[in-house]
């Protein structure tokens, strides 16, 4: 599967920055992509952050290895946790 990588920096509620990057099936709306990186800062305890286009840049498309095609295909989306993740 060909997937689109978001490059994603989001500031959190205490300041600091949380860099992610959120994977989705290479045809997915960008839209759809912000809509998923809101959904992981819910389930991280940092839900109301400001998350926009701005913050979640498409960055490039790759080749999806087998795990996280299959929790694309699954979820829609996978999030790979970098930088100030908890």
């Amino acid at each position: 599967m060909d997937c689109a990588v978001y490059d994603t920096y989001v500031e959190k509620k205490d300041g600091k920055v949380m860099h992610f990057d959120v994977i989705v099936e290479k045809n997915t709306p960008h839209e759809k992509a912000i809509e998923y990186g809101k959904s992981y800062l819910d389930s991280v305890g940092q839900g109301g952050q400001t998350m926009t286009q701005e913050e979640c840049q498409f960055c490039h498309i790759q080749k999806a290895p087998d795990g996280i095609e299959k929790q694309i295909s699954s979820s829609g989306y996978y999030i790979q946790e970098m930088e100030g993740c908890p």
